[in-house]
């Protein structure tokens, strides 16, 4: 699952980012309301954050202007402003939900969790993916390959995430760098091919039938063997 905080408080920002990574969530944070509204009008995102009173745009104008262009992404505003017609306004503007600052993480994450089980309801929002018998739910978190249940950590379940998502197609080590483990430069360790190597174990070993392969001097794809 993939989400866009628009927030301009870096220690609210940092927080909320660690909790979502560590929960298996693709994120990218933007601190102001101009970068904000270009990430979120340019790419897809699953759900987005965006606090009221940013600099340069307010998060009230972003989100009138998408949802001006019908884009239908659900929305929970971040906010100290706590008064009920505050509230009221952030709904009537485009919101889906209205969290006031300070909030426990526990609490947005389980506001997240609802809102995208509201999209998946109301949507066509694709949540669940296969590739021959291997199967992830991404609302549920599960992972499943001939009914066998496989348990994943964070990182694997975001690496497989990624990897059903584009199944089919040479998913590059870049594109897992920046999508993955949010690093937009090599940091010439073994990362991945650890990473890679320990999900093989996981949804491979024991199948007759092999679906992550490597593209020597290309990168890794996750498909159904010729």
């Amino acid at each position: 699952m993939r989400v866009l905080i628009i927030e301009d408080d870096p220690e609210v920002a940092a927080h909320i980012k660690k909790g979502l990574t560590e929960s298996g969530y693709i994120v990218d944070h933007v601190s102001d309301g101009k970068d904000g509204l270009f990430m979120a009008a340019s790419e897809n995102y699953d759900v987005m954050i965006i606090d009221r009173m940013l600099p340069k745009l307010d998060g009230l104008s972003i989100i009138k202007t998408i949802r001006a262009t019908g884009k239908q992404t659900p929305v929970l505003i971040l906010s100290a402003l706590a008064q009920i017609d505050d509230r009221v306004q952030g709904l009537r503007e485009g919101g889906d939900d209205y969290l006031t600052k300070p909030f426990a993480f526990s609490e947005l994450l389980a506001r997240l969790e609802a809102l995208l089980r509201r999209a998946h309801q109301n949507t066509e929002i694709e949540t669940h993916y296969r590739v021959a018998d291997l199967e992830i739910d991404l609302l549920s978190r599960l992972v499943k390959r001939s009914e066998k249940v496989i348990d994943l950590q964070p990182r694997e379940f975001r690496l497989l995430e990624y990897l059903m998502r584009h199944a089919g197609q040479v998913v590059t080590r870049t594109m897992l760098l920046e999508n993955v483990w949010d690093y937009h430069f090599d940091p010439q360790t073994n990362v991945i091919d650890v990473h890679i190597s320990r999900l093989r174990r996981k949804i491979d070993k024991g199948f007759s039938q092999p679906l992550l392969h490597t593209v020597r001097g290309a990168g890794y794809v996750l498909r159904e063997s010729n």
